[in-house]
């Protein structure tokens, strides 16, 4: 993964329609800072002064091999035009938990756990995650408005079969 060597790829562009003749299956990454900011139509004046975009030209084009198993993959760009950075800690897509660990947050929450002690446990079976308290304080109201959505919909149910 490239979360060792302190930088994220994102799929920039991809083809899965083989069906149609003369065109192959391929995907082509990218740094996520490569691509300029591009503003909202109705926001005239920028307010996001802050963007990650910059530019960068790394990427990678990947396809497969023809005839047999696995893939090809060619560098197009190695080169990244900013710095790397030191930590991805507090990183939206390095830090994002997997569905596994919604549900040891989620099973914590209902045995009363602190997030911070939440937290403790995840980074004990995990020492290279980027998790932060902000993410299991995510996962936690997602939960519970999720609880609540199924809630109000089955008094929905229960008031029309009245």
């Amino acid at each position: 993964m490239t979360h060792d060597i302190g930088f994220v790829v994102v799929i920039m562009t991809s083809d899965t329609n083989t069906g149609v003749r003369g065109r192959a299956l391929f995907l082509l990454i990218a740094c996520e800072r490569s691509g300029e900011y591009r503003p909202k139509k109705n926001d005239l004046v920028r307010t996001c002064t802050d963007s990650g975009k910059c530019g960068c030209p790394f990427k990678l084009r990947v396809k497969p091999v023809l005839g047999g198993e696995g893939c090809m993959v060619k560098l197009i760009c190695g080169v990244h035009n900013h710095e790397m950075p030191k930590l991805l800690v507090g990183h939206p897509y390095a830090g994002r938990l997997t569905k596994d660990k919604k549900i040891v947050v989620v099973d914590m929450m209902k045995s009363m756990v602190k997030p911070r002690n939440i937290l403790l446990t995840l980074k004990e079976h995990n020492a290279n995650s980027y998790a932060t308290i902000k993410q299991i304080y995510n996962a936690k109201h997602a939960y519970r408005s999720s609880i609540r959505r199924s809630n109000t919909e089955m008094q929905q149910l229960m008031i029309l079969l009245d």
